[in-house]
């Protein structure tokens, strides 16, 4: 059966030279939103020039995360990693009923909420699907203060390029013939919940053996059931806007190298038509979960710019 793992599993996953350096703790936090209480880990700093929000993706949890936030809280940033609803320990009424387009709506409004009493530059970091919905967010926020969108990938499910990545039996085939079926959904079927991993290559989210188990079997990430609803919304999703339009922050995608799930190729395309300052970096050698060096000290490094950049 699936099991709950918390942050130290996933930081034991780091080289040991980072493992020493991401030695911060979460703090939970909790924020109530609509009828859910979300759960929020944060490494505070109130003296820290820059924040940083860090988000999941699917199958994901700020748990999981945690590793990026420690190393992004020994640069100097204030951190915050929200669970997303669905996942991680935030509380849900009725797990069921979660859509993707709650998701884009919850952040932004996080968004909104954490810059409204805060005016530190706020960094948006987007790992996996997150980078995607980060993107979205930041464009319905309208936040000031959001200074830098930092993405691992931009996954738009609009674009077949990207559709081998979104199912585990068949790849861009199978999505294909499924695509009509997922829109027809009853609202019985899209109140199903069922394992993740029973739909998605979950097995591809990390090369390192112990990750890859880890975050494959994590109750709170992928190891949990999702509805099929909230697949369904986020196949058909759109992004908030599109890319030739978005001017709002300056986009960064570190992409790993050596990614098995969702090779690079399925990010550029979107990433190429971004109208704002840009910028490519590659974690070289590091996969989808990128843990390996040298990607984990370009990630590393790629942070510690921006920190200086907006500090």
């Amino acid at each position: 059966m699936p099991q709950p793992y918390n942050h130290s599993d996933y930081t034991a996953c780091l080289p040991p030279h980072w493992q020493a350096r991401a030695s911060a703790k979460p703090q939970a936090t909790w924020w109530p939103w609509r009828d859910m209480t979300l759960h929020i880990a944060r490494a505070p700093n109130p003296e820290a020039p820059v924040r940083m929000l860090i988000l999941h993706g699917g199958g994901g949890h700020s748990g999981a995360l945690w590793p990026a936030a420690a190393l992004a809280a020994d640069i100097g940033y204030d951190v915050l990693a929200p669970d997303l609803p669905g996942y991680g320990q935030t509380r849900v009424p009725d797990p069921a009923a979660v859509r993707y387009p709650d998701w884009v709506d919850c952040v932004a409004d996080l968004l909104r909420a954490e810059t409204a009493t805060d005016p530190r530059p706020l960094i948006v970091v987007g790992a996996s699907m997150g980078g995607l919905l980060g993107y979205s967010a930041i464009a319905r926020a309208g936040a000031p203060s959001v200074t830098h969108l930092v993405a691992t990938c931009l996954l738009n499910p609009a674009d077949p390029v990207t559709w081998p990545a979104l199912s585990r039996w068949g790849g861009a085939t199978s999505l294909r013939l499924l695509r009509p079926l997922m829109r027809r959904l009853g609202p019985r079927l899209r109140r199903l919940r069922v394992p993740l991993r029973w739909l998605v290559p979950m097995t591809r989210i990390a090369n390192h053996p112990r990750l890859s188990r880890l975050c494959s079997t994590d109750a709170r990430g992928g190891g949990g059931r999702v509805a099929l609803g909230f697949l369904s919304s986020f196949l058909f999703s759109q992004p908030e806007v599109a890319p030739e339009a978005f001017h709002a922050v300056p986009v960064t995608l570190i992409h790993p190298g050596d990614d098995h799930w969702t090779p690079a190729g399925m990010s550029l395309p979107f990433f190429d038509r971004i109208a704002a300052e840009k910028a490519y970096v590659v974690l070289e050698g590091a996969g989808h979960f990128p843990v390996e060096e040298p990607g984990v000290t370009q990630m590393h490094d790629t942070l510690q710019q921006l920190y200086h950049r907006y500090a």
